[in-house]
């Protein structure tokens, strides 16, 4: 026991002793027990090994660098973390912005902010998150976390654990993001006060029509210590008001095929393309609290709360051009290999060639919300107990409403006709921005000549929420190599609810007599010109949606409901049967899904000596039963023998077409781990970490809307999109790590492996066992036209399966840290922070949006990532200029369907002065995104554009005020 005591003390006062910054100012009885309180709280180890030692502040941004390299150094698995004092100094607009800055780490940026993040080369669907230690959902309807939706003034610290432990919460093949609020009880201060005031301005709002020039950010928070350090209480609040604004192209997959040619071998050509302003209004809400008591050093009670509620008002305007696929008349094609990317459209008889111009509304509305009260007992000097209980709930309502605009021959006729006279030129350019002509190019700013042909509005709400309960023991003991054993429980019940709803008027493709197209009024309309890098492209009407709405619906506007729609064959009670759309989809892609978790593990914490050499660590298991359940739609035709019923919709509609049953799956999972460090010398370490881990698949994929039919044989089929049968994601994984540590900085080289067990993808399972799954099948089937009963027997059924064809990940992370306080006294202060990672991987999918099928690179992964920050400190005068460079990488765009699309490397730079007035107030001036840089992708092939995206630079000038 003492032996332990000792060993941390000591590489405590190495660490802080080779940085230049502490000294000690407890002795070793008088150090903490960090064994004993790991089984409390993960992340609390590093912090109470800490406790031990008097910090003398470095001022500037050197003192928050080594507080990271502290936390590093002395946690016991392989890991990056941000200390209080970095986040929010950069202009991190988020905790994802915050993050990127870590070595193996990039961000996939939306809307010219990053929002999910990549850790070593996988996308944030393997990356599980906490916020004190507790499972937070996601706004994404996946499992994604948008870390966007996190103020990186309310986070107190944030921790990537590259290596798992069994005491962690499973789900991170790539690695867990653990993110900290305030504890009052551990503030330096006996009451702290903050106040942060920033005003924002966006230099290209003003190329886009209505786009908002002018933002702010203002945060404030208290922390306070009362009853003689017994009662702590913390509480803050953040807001972020900015423009967001984006002129770009966005080039539409291949889904097309004709022989252009006459060589007998058909070419693939795009559906279209898009060219829009982008703009509109984010309004993020943070809140935190924090109360904390101690009645005696033995016990701890803690409750804090979290909430974020952030809201999007956006919109999009400009044209989208279709050109009409291998109907449509094409000539001059331009061949690369066998896509077309140029080439003259003309509409014919039988093709849909034409320009819509659009002027689509979304609204964003998500709401993050996480409670939790722990409860921490020292029940002797050598045991522990706590338990915890949690809340984490997450909504997202997203209204998606679009507006069609075509062109007609004359728009004050009293039937009006579309214009088919449709010839559009066009020829890419790579990733720059292509040429194109329209020979209706001066009628998409004519009024006389655009009318609105349809109105549609699809709303998307997402539900997610977990309640967990977990208790964990400790036991310090006095044993020559387990230092102490660390055991616990957790159980976790998670519901997620997709609800899809519809409202459509009218045709995005023609005038309808049934649903006659709107005719503009001047009062409506605003001609738009393009500007700057698009100024080549033609003007058009930006129309304003609530006036052309009110007046196209008088009486009010429809809203959605989710329908099987009234021109559904199979809905009983429809009032116009054969009219109207057939909305089926929104009642089938609506639903819901259960998992419960039961966790346990036991893991033993080391201390020992190997050679001489100084061993801790820890080596643990952790079992996992998943139990996951989904409702589900099974197309059975209408028939009673297969379990058809009548079903009602938010109309009042009856469908008679389809089944409902919950469906699902048990499984159990066993993930043993290993975390051994070597202490080399005082000053340089060695890691090893091996583990199996696991990430479930997103849970929107867990959804089930099935269809399956039953053979005169009696033999049963079936298909569905997503499964609630899908497993996790495994791996095993493998990291060896080396740390040297050296006067005022540090290095540190990370070699890793991971070895993919399975993906998910589209195939059929063999001889599916249909009513053991849930399914509503007969037993005994009579089909049709025959009297005779068959037995039913198992067949296929085509849905997402994990394949178990894997693959490895692999790569190598180098990091550097250095203030040069070896200079002369006014470049004392200058210092150098860099990481490079290097990722590469045999996986590969394979992707046909761009026309012939190619094998692409695992989704999120950069071969070269790079992050650097060069800072200087002087007299209160702070500046860094960072930079975040990653790589090609293959992710998602979003154009009429979301696209899986390659994305051209891409360097962001951000900047950052302040100045301290006094002790209690700074000035500051930033710059996000110093150098405009866009971002582009491409189908595979870069002479195949996917999207050419500028977001503009943004300017912060503020204050901070703390007392």
């Amino acid at each position: 026991m003492n032996k332990f005591r000792l060993s941390l003390l000591t590489l405590a006062m190495a660490g802080v002793g080779s940085l230049a910054c502490s000294a000690v100012a407890q002795t070793a009885e008088q150090a903490p027990q960090v064994a004993n309180q790991q089984s409390t709280n993960d992340s609390n180890a590093t912090a109470q090994a800490l406790d031990s030692v008097e910090v003398i502040q470095v001022r500037g941004f050197a003192s928050s660098l080594f507080r990271s390299l502290d936390a590093k150094r002395f946690g016991d698995t392989v890991s990056e973390t941000i200390s209080a004092d970095d986040l929010g100094a950069l202009p991190d607009v988020s905790m994802a912005d915050a993050l990127t800055r870590l070595p193996g780490i990039s961000a996939v940026r939306t809307g010219g902010q990053a929002a999910e993040i990549n850790i070593r080369g996988m996308s944030g669907g393997f990356v599980f998150s906490t916020l004190n230690g507790r499972e937070q959902v996601s706004t994404s309807g996946k499992r994604n976390i948008e870390f966007d939706q996190y103020p990186s003034e309310l986070i107190n610290s944030a921790a990537v654990y590259k290596s798992p432990k069994a005491s962690l919460i499973e789900g991170g093949v790539a690695g867990t993001v653990e993110l900290q609020t305030a504890s009052p009880l551990r503030n330096e201060k006996q009451h702290t006060f903050t106040v942060n005031a920033r005003g924002m301005y966006n230099d290209r709002a003003n190329e886009v029509p209505d786009g908002v020039e002018f933002g702010h950010r203002f945060s404030m928070s208290y922390q306070g210590k009362f009853l003689d350090d017994t009662l702590g209480f913390a509480a803050g609040y953040a807001r972020l008001y900015q423009p967001s604004v984006a002129t770009q192209f966005v080039g539409l997959a291949y889904n097309g095929q004709k022989d252009t040619n006459d060589d007998g071998v058909n070419e693939f050509i795009s559906e279209g393309f898009e060219i829009q302003h982008k703009g509109g209004e984010e309004t993020r809400d943070g809140y935190m609290a924090a109360l904390e008591w101690t009645p005696h050093d033995a016990f701890t009670l803690k409750a804090d709360a979290f909430l974020s509620k952030f809201d999007k008002e956006a919109f999009a305007r400009g044209f989208r051009v279709k050109f009409g696929g291998p109907t449509a008349a094409l000539g001059n094609p331009t061949l690369n290999g066998r896509s077309v990317i140029g080439g003259t459209f003309n509409r014919t008889s039988s093709s849909f060639t034409r320009v819509e111009i659009v002027n689509d509304d979304n609204r964003d509305y998500d709401e993050v919300s996480s409670f939790g009260i722990n409860a921490d007992w020292d029940v002797t000097d050598t045991v522990n107990l706590s338990f915890d209980v949690s809340h984490s709930s997450a909504k997202s309502d997203f209204r998606n409403g679009l507006l069609w605009a075509l062109v007609a021959e004359d728009a004050n006729a009293d039937a009006p006709v579309l214009d088919t006279n449709v010839s559009i030129s066009y020829l890419l350019n790579g990733l720059n921005l292509p040429s194109v002509g329209f020979n209706q190019a001066e009628a998409f700013s004519d009024i006389d000549k655009v009318m609105v042909s349809k109105y549609g509005i699809y709303p998307f709400v997402n539900e997610d929420e977990v309640n967990a309960y977990r208790f964990d023991v400790s036991w310090v003991l006095d044993m020559p190599v387990v230092a102490s054993l660390e055991a616990g429980v957790r159980y976790s019940e998670r519901t997620y609810k997709n609800d899809r709803s519809v409202f459509e008027y009218g045709s995005d493709g023609a005038f309808l007599n049934s649903q006659p197209p709107l005719r503009l009024t001047a009062d409506m309309v605003e001609v738009v010109d393009f500007a700057g890098d698009f100024a080549n492209y033609p003007s058009y009407l930006a129309i304003d949606l609530d006036k052309a709405l009110n007046s196209w619906f008088p009486q009010g506007i429809p809203q959605p409901v989710q329908t099987w729609g009234i021109g559904n064959p199979d809905v009983i009670n429809s009032p116009t049967p054969g009219l109207g759309p057939n909305t089926a989809w929104s009642v089938q892609q609506s639903g819901d899904v259960y998992e419960d978790v039961l966790a346990a593990y036991l893991m033993a914490n080391l201390d020992a000596e190997v050679f001489g050499v100084p061993l801790t660590g820890n080596v643990g298991v952790r079992v996992v039963e998943t139990d996951q359940r989904a409702t589900d739609l099974a197309d059975v035709g209408g028939d009673p023998l297969k379990g058809a019923q009548n079903i009602t919709d938010d109309a009042g509609l009856v469908n008679t077409r389809y089944a409902a049953s919950i469906v699902g799956v048990k499984y159990t999972d066993v993930l043993p781990q290993l975390n051994l460090n070597f202490g080399i010398t005082e000053s340089s370490q060695l890691r090893f970490a091996a583990a199996k881990v696991l990430s479930r698949a997103p849970i929107n994929r867990l959804a089930s809307s099935t269809s399956f039919t039953i053979s005169d044989d009696g033999e049963i089929n079936g298909d569905s999109a997503n499964s609630p049968f899908l497993r996790p994601f495994e791996a095993m994984q493998y990291d060896l790590s080396y740390e040297y540590y050296i006067p005022s900085g540090a290095i540190s080289f990370a070699l890793f492996y991971k070895d993919i067990k399975s993906f998910i993808q589209d195939d059929v399972i063999e001889n599916f066992d249909f009513k053991a799954a849930g399914f509503p099948v007969p037993d005994v089937y009579y089909p049709d036209n025959s009297g005779r009963p068959v037995s039913t027997t198992n067949g296929n059924l085509n849905t997402a399966v994990n394949n178990q064809n894997g693959g490895y990940i692999r790569g190598a992370e180098l990091a550097f840290t250095k203030v040069f306080d070896f200079l002369p006294e006014i470049w004392s202060g200058l210092g150098l922070q860099g990481s490079y990672s290097y990722t590469e991987s045999e996986v590969s999918l394979v992707n046909s949006l761009g026309g012939e099928p190619i094998e692409t690179t695992f989704e999120g992964l950069s071969q070269d990532v790079f992050t650097g920050t060069l800072f200087w400190n002087y007299q209160g005068f702070d500046a860094r200029v960072s930079a975040r460079y990653r790589s090609p990488f293959v992710s998602s765009q979003v154009g009429i369907d979301e696209q899986i699309t390659n994305f051209d490397s891409e360097t962001v730079i951000d900047m950052q002065t302040s100045y301290d007035i006094n002790d209690n107030f700074k000035v500051l001036f930033q710059v996000n995104n110093l150098t405009d840089e866009p971002t582009k992708s491409y189908f595979g092939d870069k002479a195949q554009t996917g999207t050419i995206q500028f977001f503009g630079r943004q300017f912060y000038f503020g204050a901070v005020y703390t007392f």
